[in-house]
């Protein structure tokens, strides 16, 4: 199999589907390879991380597109599992439909959602997308000796530059946690998990008011325009460039 182009792993339970998204993969220069259990891909995707001794490694996926039923073991708990090791971009496809299942599948680490039935062609055009948006952080990233933005978690600071930033308690552990998950996107009721320690009895728009102040500090210092994103009917966004020690 030629690694010139990108490798989608695609863990979905029904064979006509996995087949045709397949091909649509294939079309647009993708690598695919499919799985139809849950568990027998967490497998494949702990060994790409750490291949086993005498045996051929696996090729590095570069996206996986995965189903809410799998057998074994579902869709939900492989996601939360690949995030406990993996940043690869990952897109939730299922027959649910209902807001909260769409949030629920975000909240364990997924990138984007599809409802079943989808086009092939949008699968594929928000592959592309997420990719590029990678890549663009990679490059970005590449090209700075240092990172612009320094988070010292035993300090509780965050630096810019050497400048340090002027940030109230909720805002320093949003901040860190969009450092440390650059290009994710975060529904409100996650991000105020993160930001709101004490579990008071607020309402997920709170996490409205802690994003538009935490953009206003940044812009204040940088001097740019907002790296923290809105995602209509979603959440927020961070596509900054970072480190955290």
């Amino acid at each position: 199999m030629s690694t010139s182009h990108p490798a989608m792993l695609i863990i979905e339970d029904e064979p006509d589907l996995a087949a045709l998204i397949a091909d649509y993969a294939r079309a647009n220069q993708f690598e695919p390879t499919i799985i139809h259990d849950g568990q027998v891909a967490l497998d494949y995707l702990l060994q790409q991380q750490s291949p086993i001794p005498n045996q051929q490694s696996l090729p590095r996926s570069a996206i996986l597109v995965l189903d809410l039923m799998l057998p074994r073991l579902d869709g939900l708990s492989l996601c939360r599992a690949v995030r406990t090791f993996s940043n690869i971009p990952i897109i939730m496809v299922t027959a649910k439909v209902e807001e909260i299942d769409r949030l629920i599948g975000l909240d364990a680490g997924a990138d984007d959602y599809l409802c079943k039935p989808f086009s092939p062609r949008e699968l594929i055009a928000r592959c592309k997308t997420i990719l590029k948006r990678c890549q663009s952080y990679d490059s970005e990233l590449s090209k700075k000796n240092q990172a612009q933005l320094s988070i010292d978690i035993a300090k509780q600071s965050a630096l810019f530059e050497g400048k340090i930033i002027d940030l109230t308690r909720s805002e320093f552990l949003l901040l860190q946690h969009f450092v440390m998950h650059p290009s994710r996107v975060f529904s409100r009721a996650q991000l105020l998990d993160i930001a709101c320690e004490e579990k008071l009895d607020v309402t997920d728009r709170a996490i409205d008011s802690h994003i538009k102040n935490l953009r206003k500090k940044l812009q204040l210092i940088t001097g740019e325009q907002a790296v923290i994103h809105s995602i209509y009917g979603v959440g927020y966004r961070f596509d900054g460039v970072g480190s955290v020690c």
